[in-house]
């Protein structure tokens, strides 16, 4: 994985997946080191964040190097000059660049003219960092992926997309229910497939909630509603109303079961008034896991 680019979980094996959750608890036992001695990396975002933000600049630091944030109006991709530009001038300065866009192509685009490595902080099509983090907060919380039933519930957006990939890499099976129109896309789709079938790992696509959390191992949601998607606002809102994760929905999966939620989150929406404090809630440990798994992919490809 050293000097690579992470802009999907595709580009992960599934042996480097592991390496990077068993490297993420090295990191948790000794949180301060000079792996990143002499270097800088630049967080490139597009979209505002309170975790990826944080996360990625405690990191850097907790590594020994220099974090240099730029906000989209500082830089203007594609705006105030070409993004091939902006790569090729950054890659002069930094040793990697972490970038949160709108537009998977952006990041394509950064990463065929950088020299150095790309990291996806978040896209319109995934969102790895956060799905290698909520493999870690699983893993500490089970012990394993074998035979564990990952359920989603929701949009089929960028998380699940990553989520999806991620969790039948490493063996974990993974069902999804969402409504017409909003299911994971055919190309991602695709991949899992492959991924599911090389890893022994079934796959549910469904429509019913209830169903996909019948004796889950974990249950997940997201947002109906993600920044850019606000003139969508009602029609989303009616497309989800549905699939609300509640109490009810919660006591369908096993007696052990995890609830996990990336945040931020809409109790009202998404979810039901006072889940994030519910005893299977692990939502903070998923947002602390960002800073670990983090650690663990900047170490590994500039380490």
């Amino acid at each position: 994985m050293k000097d690579k680019n992470l802009l999907s979980i595709a580009d992960l094996t599934s042996q480097e997946i592991l390496g990077l959750i068993e490297r993420s608890a090295g990191f948790k036992q000794k949180p301060v080191t000079t792996t990143l001695e002499g270097k800088s990396v630049a967080l490139l975002f597009e979209k505002p964040s309170l975790r990826t933000k944080m996360s990625f600049d405690v990191a850097v630091h907790q590594l020994g190097g220099h974090p240099v944030y730029l906000s989209r109006d500082e830089v203007g991709l594609g705006v105030r000059e070409p993004t091939a530009d902006i790569a090729r001038v950054m890659s002069r300065y930094v040793s990697a660049l972490v970038v949160r866009t709108f537009a998977q192509d952006t990041l394509e685009t950064l990463a065929h003219y950088a020299s150095v490595p790309v990291i996806n902080a978040l896209s319109d099509e995934e969102h790895p960092c956060q799905a290698l983090a909520d493999l870690l907060t699983i893993y500490e919380k089970k012990g394993s992926f074998e035979d564990l039933k990952i359920a989603y519930i929701g949009d089929g957006n960028n998380v699940a997309a990553s989520l999806a990939l991620a969790a039948v890499s490493v063996g974990a099976h993974f069902a999804i229910a969402s409504p017409p129109g909003y299911h994971i896309s055919a190309s991602v789709m695709e991949k899992v497939l492959t991924r599911a079938h090389d890893n022994g790992s079934n796959i549910t696509l469904s429509e019913n909630p209830r169903e996909v959390a019948t004796n889950a191992d974990v249950i997940y949601t997201d947002v109906w509603i993600s920044m850019g998607q606000e003139e969508e606002t009602e029609r989303r809102r009616m497309a989800f109303e549905s699939y609300q994760v509640d109490i009810e929905l919660l006591a369908q999966a096993k007696p052990g079961a995890l609830f996990m939620h990336p945040l931020p989150a809409h109790p009202g929406e998404e979810i039901a008034h006072g889940l994030l404090d519910h005893p299977k809630s692990v939502v903070f440990d998923q947002a602390e896991n960002r800073l670990h798994i983090q650690k663990a992919i900047l170490a590994q490809i500039l380490g």
